[in-house]
């Protein structure tokens, strides 16, 4: 038929129409709703085939993403621990090639040590002595070692040939490098043994799971199997019924929904969206949902190749993330936390001997039962922790679970568990959780799974509540300076109290933390209104 041939419009089909409209309204509601239970029962059974997948990726055991180690961190441990002993070794050799000591060297005497260590070390970076490569055996990486002794060498060699360093320091250079390179060979050796171990352990690889079963899904497996520098858990598809059961082995877990209430979430660093960028409707969609997760949430770029692999986003699977949620991540900041948690935690730990001894034995002369009380809270990336705590209510009416919170006057608080309450020296305990790592000294109050306010989830009140687990939780925090302390018994004080973390999570810094640590005791002292 010719495309400008007239073609008879249809007639409309009366007979048909009324054929159709004498189907009972009930008959149609009755398939479509087994139509419904099909594909529900279609997701379970996907859900569940996928629950006893692990994939070719996933750890033999998970660690939780708190418990990790960053690649970058280990990297700059290293580089530091090389730095240390190639100083300490240039030192000593620079002192026996001086009779007059290291002090009363010349500089040109002393600049074949110091000049080809600072290469050494520039060089060594170079070479990619510090990348610890999944896939690179340890022949290789001992290698890109080699070449920067060879660079600092050949240095080494030219500057003598010139003159520039004086013949016989220079030959007191050469057996250092000699002696250095034995050295540093050995501790290489140890990074790479250290460095799979941990691996191994999934202890320093990278917890990811993929929201969208798609080409860049696979295109993003593919890579993760080849490299082997990221783990992936598992994939979610917000379209499960169209997802196939796996992708290049790693299985479909369920939809969304699954992922927000997945047990594994603890354990994942990322949550990657590999839908189409072009597809604005369902990313947003994607990303207002997912936002509400306290794990970092990115999406997956649409690029070329090439451009993909020089972005410079591309440090977990050398593939392009754009970043759409989640706490910034600063790894000196944390550190530097961390660091802060150490010191001032073991200092306060010290000092407060005296005092858990005496609130110890107050407690156990008050009432009968055990000192401590410990209770399931959530911490960083929403994991269990269990936090430590002096008994403060009767024994006998211990609430494990948090199902109901503390009220003024509450009957069920000891005498002194009143009067540590008031003062919060019930949370000294806390000092351990700090030192294990589990807690900060500074940062949003842990609460309870499941924890009521009033007849409603606290949880279910703001949209943002897992937020505030983007950090560790704190014994005390910008929160509880501000009077947002103890029990949250209306909706609006859960609002405030969420803002109010949130906030101390976007500022945080190494000072802020000291100012708040000041300011707790003041205002600790002067709230006399919070039920406690």
């Amino acid at each position: 038929m010719s495309p400008t041939a007239a073609s008879p419009s249809p007639q409309p089909d009366p007979e048909g129409e009324a054929g159709r409209s004498e189907i009972p309204e009930s008959v149609e509601a009755a398939l479509a709703s087994v139509d419904q239970m099909q594909r529900e029962l279609k997701v379970v059974a996907r859900q569940m085939r996928g629950a006893n997948r692990r994939g070719p990726l996933r750890p033999g055991k998970l660690i939780s993403a708190r418990a990790r180690v960053r690649g970058e961190a280990m990297s700059r441990t290293y580089r530091v621990a090389d730095g240390a002993t190639t100083a300490v070794l240039a030192w000593i050799a620079c002192d026996i090639a001086n009779p007059a000591g290291v002090w009363r060297t010349p500089l040109n005497a002393a600049m074949p040590f110091l000049g080809i260590a600072a290469l050494l070390l520039v060089a060594l970076g170079a070479f990619g002595a510090y990348r610890f490569r999944a896939r690179e055996g340890l022949g290789a990486h001992l290698w890109r070692v080699a070449a920067g002794f060879v660079v600092a060498g050949l240095a080494l060699a030219f500057g003598a040939a010139v003159s520039a360093f004086p013949l016989a320091q220079a030959t007191s250079a050469g057996q250092w490098l000699g002696a250095i390179f034995i050295v540093l060979t050995g501790l290489h050796i140890a990074w790479w043994m250290v460095t799979r171990s941990m691996r191994r352990s999934g202890r320093l690889t990278p917890n990811i799971v993929i929201v969208g079963a798609t080409a860049n899904a696979e295109r993003l497996i593919a890579r993760a199997i080849e490299s082997r520098e990221v783990a992936i858990l598992g994939i979610f598809d917000d379209r499960l019924d169209r997802a196939p059961d796996e992708i290049l082995g790693v299985p479909v877990l369920g939809d969304t929904d699954a992922l927000m209430n997945s047990r594994i979430m603890p354990y994942v660093d990322r949550v990657v969206i590999t839908v189409s960028s072009m597809a604005q409707v369902r990313v947003n969609a994607l990303a207002a949902k997912l936002g509400a997760l306290p794990n970092d949430v990115t999406l997956m770029v649409d690029v070329g190749a090439d451009e993909g692999q020089s972005n410079a986003l591309s440090r977990l699977l050398d593939a392009p993330l754009a970043q759409m949620s989640g706490a910034r991540s600063d790894e000196r900041r944390a550190f530097a936390k961390r660091v802060q948690d150490v010191i001032v935690g073991s200092i306060a730990t010290i000092m407060a001997l005296p005092i858990l001894g005496a609130i110890a034995l107050a407690i156990r002369l008050d009432s009968p039962g055990p000192v401590l009380f410990s209770q399931r809270r959530h911490g960083f990336n929403n994991e269990d922790i269990v936090v430590w705590k002096f008994r403060s209510m009767h024994h006998a009416l211990r609430d494990d679970m948090a199902s109901q919170q503390i009220t003024r006057n509450d009957t069920r608080v000891t005498r002194v568990g009143r009067f540590i309450r008031n003062t919060s020296l019930d949370e000294l305990p806390q000092l351990f959780n700090v030192l294990l790592g589990e807690m900060s000294l500074v940062g949003p109050r842990p609460h309870a799974p499941g924890t009521m306010t009033g007849d409603v989830e606290s949880a279910r009140l703001v949209a943002e509540y897992a937020h505030r687990h983007r950090m560790k939780p704190g014994m005390t925090g910008w929160a509880a300076i501000h009077g947002s302390r103890g029990a949250m018994e209306t909706p609006e004080q859960v609002r405030r109290r969420v803002a109010l973390d949130i906030e101390y999570i976007e500022r945080q810094s190494f000072w802020l933390d000291l100012y708040i640590m000041v300011m707790t005791l003041p205002c600790l002292l002067g709230d006399r209104q919070g039920a406690r």
